[in-house]
């Protein structure tokens, strides 16, 4: 027997308009006219004999019909893109982008990115450093590591470290005619910033070191350009622990106090549910959270 099926083309339209709730994003998706998703959709709407929208003045929502057939178009749709990528190969091979923050690629990711290509030459790594989260939908990625509280509905989410805060600055700043031996005597010394003095206000007070102002000191928008000037000498940075860990190890930068407060962020790796089972999404999973176990264990030994 003969299947009779809709227009694809249209069904791939209403699946993308449905998604976003909007036909102008679905045209930026498909890279195609408003106007395109527009007859799309109706010739669907025509095909099947029934309303799939209701246009509203400043909105899109699906009728009853329109939210009980997208599901499953959904999952159709997904089945065949799982199944073009395993015949492709793209599963297990070819390019993996990732969306990294700037200070996060430099100073954590990248330095130990060699041990996960000669582990997998077979995947082409792609580093896209980007401040900005991530839209799965309609930006080629396919994952993400994101500084947050982990609450990134729809994806999938794995925790990689927890995070805290202490000051580094150059060995130099140890020795001279203000040597940092208490907190007090960051009194003499430049405070750097990251973003702003919250985090120096915070830790000056739980460091009993009240008489000394939060608020003196350069601010820095990129936690790298913080801890290069820290490392040139500059001030005392108010750094995260995960970003100086190799510049503490080779002794470019030293803790002048050992107190340091917890952050209620953390590093997270997120990607779209639908290809959290690809095996090179999969084989970085699994050796990124080696390594961050692995610098979660190299802190608890310094400790």
């Amino acid at each position: 027997m003969t299947r009779r099926l809709p227009p694809l083309n249209a069904v791939r339209a209403f699946e993308a308009a449905a998604r976003h709730l909007s036909f102008t994003k679905a045209a930026e998706e498909l890279h195609v006219t408003q106007a395109a998703i527009s007859h799309q959709v109706k010739s669907l709407e025509t095909y099947l004999g029934l309303k799939l929208f209701r246009r509203l003045n400043r909105a899109l929502v699906l009728t009853d019909e329109g939210q009980s057939y997208l599901p499953p178009v959904r999952r159709i749709f997904d089945q065949l893109y799982e199944a073009t990528n395993r015949l492709s190969g793209h599963d297990a091979h070819g390019k993996l982008t990732i969306s990294v923050l700037p200070s996060f690629a430099a100073r954590w990711l990248v330095p130990r990115l060699g041990r996960f290509i000669a582990a997998h030459p077979e995947i082409d790594v792609r580093v896209a450093p980007s401040a900005d989260l991530v839209n799965f939908a309609r930006e080629d990625v396919d994952v993400g590591i994101r500084y947050g509280r982990g609450r990134y509905p729809g994806l999938r989410v794995d925790r990689l470290m927890t995070e805290d805060i202490f000051p580094v600055c150059s060995p130099a700043l140890l020795r001279g005619p203000t040597p940092l031996k208490k907190p007090k005597d960051l009194k003499a010394h430049i405070l750097l910033h990251d973003d702003d003095h919250g985090d120096w206000r915070t830790w000056l007070l739980a460091a009993n070191a009240e008489a000394v102002d939060p608020t003196r000191g350069p601010v820095f928008t990129d936690s790298s350009m913080l801890i290069q000037a820290a490392v040139a000498g500059h001030g005392v940075a108010l750094a995260r622990g995960a970003l100086v860990a190799d510049d503490l190890g080779s002794g470019h930068l030293v803790r002048p106090f050992e107190l340091s407060l917890p952050v209620e962020f953390a590093y997270y790796l997120v990607c779209p549910e639908s290809i959290a089972g690809r095996p090179k999404v999969v084989a970085f999973r699994e050796w990124l959270l080696q390594e961050s176990e692995r610098r979660q264990l190299g802190s608890a030994e310094a400790d």
